[in-house]
């Protein structure tokens, strides 16, 4: 990935946890993939990597 604000290196995003490993993780709103949030967590919900490029996205906007 480019870094588009010339900020540096751009992070690698968290590792996404399985639902294996615990209660049942809310889907991103973007890609489907389990979140770190748990169903019941309200509001909008991005896994790890969408939640990293939204973060991105607002960051290069002005």
């Amino acid at each position: 990935m480019s870094d588009y604000c010339g900020t540096g290196a751009d992070p690698a995003p968290a590792p996404v946890s399985s639902p294996a490993d615990g209660p049942p993780f809310a889907e991103c709103v973007l890609c489907r993939k389990p979140t770190e949030y748990p169903e019941s967590h309200k509001g909008i919900t991005l896994c790890p990597v969408c939640e990293w490029q939204e973060a991105q996205r607002t960051a290069c906007s002005g």
